[in-house]
């Protein structure tokens, strides 16, 4: 073989040896992802308290750290500015059990009292959520789901 051959041959690998090295480098540090992402409120009746519940899944190469959850009113300061991670870092946390592999099942439920209830605006609110690895990459989905208050 001619030695301009083995040279081309020699430099073609390095480049794709580096180029598999980044891939797989990047494909570790993946945000986690949310899915299959539902919120359901229940209004107080008859003296009963109602609830509000969220639940998720979260997929996480490194493994889910902690899930955080804020419920909004649509017609909330944060439409206008955007809640961030550092807002959410005072949210309440979800409770989070493996599903299996790198996936877990995250549930945030919270009861919701007549008074609390009658002082909450009426229509369309949103859940956010401040999903963070083990590895510290977070994801934040300030509309993960809905629900009316009515």
């Amino acid at each position: 073989m001619s030695r301009r051959i083995v040279l081309s041959v020699a430099a073609g690998a390095v480049v794709l040896a580096g180029a598999g090295a980044f891939a797989f480098a990047y494909a570790g540090v993946q945000p986690p992802a949310l899915a299959h992402s539902t919120a359901r409120y229940t209004a107080p009746e008859g003296g009963r308290d109602g609830s509000f519940t969220f639940t998720t899944e979260v997929t996480a190469s490194s493994g889910v750290k902690k899930l955080r959850v804020l419920a909004w009113p649509a017609n909330s300061s944060f439409a206008k500015k955007p809640l961030t991670a550092k807002d959410m870092a005072k949210a309440e946390q979800a409770s989070c059990k493996s599903a299996g592999g790198d996936r877990v099942r995250c549930v945030y439920t919270v009861e919701v009292t007549g008074a609390e209830a009658a002082s909450s605006p009426r229509g369309p609110w949103h859940v956010a959520v401040l999903a963070t690895a083990q590895d510290g990459t977070t994801t934040l989905d300030t509309k993960a789901a809905g629900f009316t208050v009515g």
